[in-house]
């Protein structure tokens, strides 16, 4: 009987330390980070219920005893299981880290509308979004984005006996800066084998672009030029005033040539925007390229004005000249040291910042001499 109650009492206290790190970070070192935001915000019967939820289902799958701490030496073929943030900013942030892995054979299993941006990376050998292309496959390691029941069941199902790390692992509901704690938790893992500082200055996203998209780009664009990105999901993101912005901006330079850039949700604010400008200098290339194209456009041009969303960080992780607005979430949160960018902030909504603020900004970036170093 006093067996059993030790062995149940271990139990609890092993729950309660995994508990904590739904909301502690897994690593050492300090990133911008809204935790105590969260753990006000949400109550903690929810936290604990949602815990519970991915602890039992992680023991129903049989993975509870196959969680480890380090990427050793020994790890040399990786599958990156990155499928629990969708979107295509979240994606490019959470994937970052994976410049620290060069030395290893790495592929990666993500969603469908995310494989694309990863079909011509330097670092990924495979990408794959079908469970049955996976399963006559053999790897060292598994690399898990967050032990959600999606991902678990993934990784259950393509490797059931396959040691595993995590990203996110139990972490989840604060929001972070998730290139910072994509690089941060990766160094973890490899022993922390770069120094704080090294890691916050030299941390990114990173996006390749093939030969024959440059080429198409280099085809369809003017040689000067500036692009904006219209439309967006979230109306706080959606800035309704770029109208506003040309016409000062074209004061200065009336022979500007603009590209409107967006997905399906621009198609509609650019057609609007253009009936105003039929004699102007402007391109419309909302939803008529693929991601990576249209991430070479922004490349290419001179500044990129925008707010928070996918291009923007495409454009980060190109090194482009950016005026990013924000709101809710700073540029702290957002960006990283290795990113020089020209910001404006709001807390509520990005329609809150001024127009002549947004082309003092504009001119500024214009006017800035970028010395972004090569990546390594």
């Amino acid at each position: 009987m006093v067996k059993f109650t030790r062995r149940k009492t271990s139990l609890f206290f092993m729950k309660i330390l995994k508990f904590k790190k739904t909301y502690q970070l897994p690593f050492k070192h300090h990133i911008p980070n809204f935790i105590k935001i969260h753990l006000l915000k949400t109550k903690l019967y929810m936290r604990v219920f949602k815990f519970l939820k991915r602890y039992i289902y992680i023991i129903l799958k049989g993975q509870v005893n196959l969680e480890i701490y380090k990427i050793l030496p020994e790890h040399k073929k990786i599958l990156w299981i990155n499928i629990s943030a969708p979107s295509l900013g979240d994606s490019l942030m959470d994937l970052s880290s994976r410049t620290l892995l060069k030395d290893r054979n790495l592929d990666l299993f993500t969603d469908k509308k995310n494989a694309n941006i990863y079909k011509d990376d330097n670092f990924f050998n495979n990408i794959f979004t079908e469970i049955k292309d996976l399963k006559k496959l053999n790897y060292d390691l598994i690399i898990i984005d967050s032990y959600s029941s999606r991902s678990i069941r993934i990784k259950s199902k393509v490797a059931q006996k396959t040691i595993y790390v995590g990203i996110y692992g139990y972490f989840n509901g604060p929001e972070v800066n998730r290139v910072l704690y994509s690089f941060h938790q990766m160094n973890h893992l490899l022993g922390y084998s770069k120094n704080e500082h090294e890691i916050n200055h030299s941390a990114k996203s990173s996006i390749f672009i093939s030969k024959k998209d440059q080429e198409i780009v280099e085809n369809i664009t003017p040689k000067k030029y500036i692009t904006i990105a219209v439309g967006g999901e979230w109306c706080y993101k959606i800035y309704d005033k770029w109208d506003e912005v040309i016409n000062k901006i074209m004061l200065s330079d009336a022979d500007l040539n603009i590209i409107f850039v967006g997905s399906d949700n621009a198609i509609q604010i650019s057609k609007e925007l253009l009936k105003k400008y039929p004699k102007k200098k402007i391109l419309n290339f909302t939803s008529r390229l693929s991601f990576n194209q249209t991430a070479e456009v922004i490349r290419k041009s001179e500044v990129f004005l925008c707010c928070d969303g996918g291009l923007m960080h495409a454009a980060s992780a190109l090194n482009a000249k950016i005026v990013p607005l924000f709101a809710r979430l700073t540029a702290e949160m957002l960006l990283t040291r290795k990113i020089q960018s020209h910001t404006l902030f709001d807390e509520r909504d990005v329609n809150n910042i001024q127009v002549n603020d947004v082309v003092s900004k504009y001119h500024e970036a214009v006017n800035h001499v970028y010395n972004h170093l090569p990546d390594e």
